[in-house]
């Protein structure tokens, strides 16, 4: 059995070079780029993928990021979110310049983008057949740049994956995503459309050489998501519905990766000792019938640990790896 330990993403605290060490130093078979939404405007999961497109500008507004609507004219928070994510690779190159193996990057997906992003006069993108087209096509491109940018600086690195967080998705495809106003929903999705936008993220990653996963911590069509071009799913194992089993079960017996998010990523109540956390592993195998030789895991904390304290999150790590070391 092939099982890696890895982490979600967002993690506690301001000190990003440090946050780079640990992870190195915690999960050095998958270790991740990390985000510290602490740090501010431009540090969190939307704000890196806006850091990353072009073509599309925006700035912040107490109701959260809007489109600008014109072309060049970027505003000062995502000027400071590019300047962020530049910042923090130039750290991730020089801390991280002797690393050989896998590493992972993570990035919006274009559905949980367009139910976040407001369009230049308000309301969300997913409002607008037109824009939410538009946002999943330039994400694509920036993600492909993103990628060459990350294998440049880790020459070294001989698996890239990209993690496509898609926590929206579910309630896109529901009408469950409020109006401005609040008082209404936003149309459903149609299936082909979210497919269609979800492959081509995860398509642009698979051309260039990455292998593309999809994440969320909240209920999620994993067959859609495999459908679309997933090659890794990382789930939180307590929101999994039975269906949702039979799903993770097929993508493993395929040959994929899927990446159970089984320690907390909040600080827990009571103590938590890596054998409660392999023997939990197992116990979900047996429960969909999978040999644990046969398959390719990924041991994970259930969701970002951005609301985690910074000593739960390096005990949280430290579990993940562990438990992939006993598993394996």
């Amino acid at each position: 059995m092939s099982v890696l330990a890895t982490g979600i993403g967002s993690l506690p605290g301001q000190d990003f070079p440090e946050a780079v060490k640990v992870v190195l130093g915690e999960l050095p078979d998958l270790p991740h780029l990390p985000e510290l939404p602490g740090r501010g405007v431009g540090a969190d999961m939307i704000g890196r993928a806006l850091a990353i497109v072009e073509g599309l500008d925006a700035d912040l507004q107490p109701a959260g990021w809007r489109l600008t609507g014109s072309s060049g004219s970027p505003g000062v928070d995502q000027r400071r979110a590019r300047s962020l994510l530049a910042q923090d690779l130039d750290v991730l190159e020089e801390v991280a310049q002797d690393y050989t193996g896998a590493f992972k990057i993570q990035v919006a997906g274009p559905w949980t983008l367009a139910a976040t992003v407001e369009r230049p006069r308000g309301d969300r993108l997913l409002a607008d057949h037109g824009a939410r087209r538009e946002l999943a096509q330039v994400l694509a491109e920036g993600v492909r740049t993103h990628l060459r940018d990350v294998r440049r600086r880790l020459p070294g690195v001989d698996r890239l994956i990209v993690q496509v967080d898609e926590a929206a998705l579910d309630a896109v495809l529901n009408a469950r995503i409020p109006t401005a106003s609040g008082y209404g929903r936003h149309r459903a999705v149609d299936l082909p459309e979210a497919s269609q936008a979800l492959a081509w993220v995860l398509g642009a990653i698979a051309d260039e050489g990455a292998e593309p996963w999809v994440h969320s911590c909240a209920t999620t069509p994993w067959d859609l998501v495999r459908g679309a071009g997933a090659r890794g799913l990382a789930a939180d194992v307590t929101q999994l519905t039975a269906r949702d089993h039979d799903h993770l079960a097929e993508a493993l017996e395929a040959g994929e990766t899927v990446a159970l998010g089984v320690v907390p990523s909040l600080d827990p109540a009571a103590p938590l000792s890596d054998k409660q956390i392999t023997e939990q592993v197992l116990r979900w195998l047996d429960m969909v019938g999978l040999d644990p030789h046969e398959v390719s895991l990924a041991i994970t904390p259930a969701c970002g640990m951005a609301g985690a304290s910074v000593a739960w999150s390096r005990r949280a790590m430290a579990l993940a790896r562990t438990s992939a070391a006993s598993l394996a």
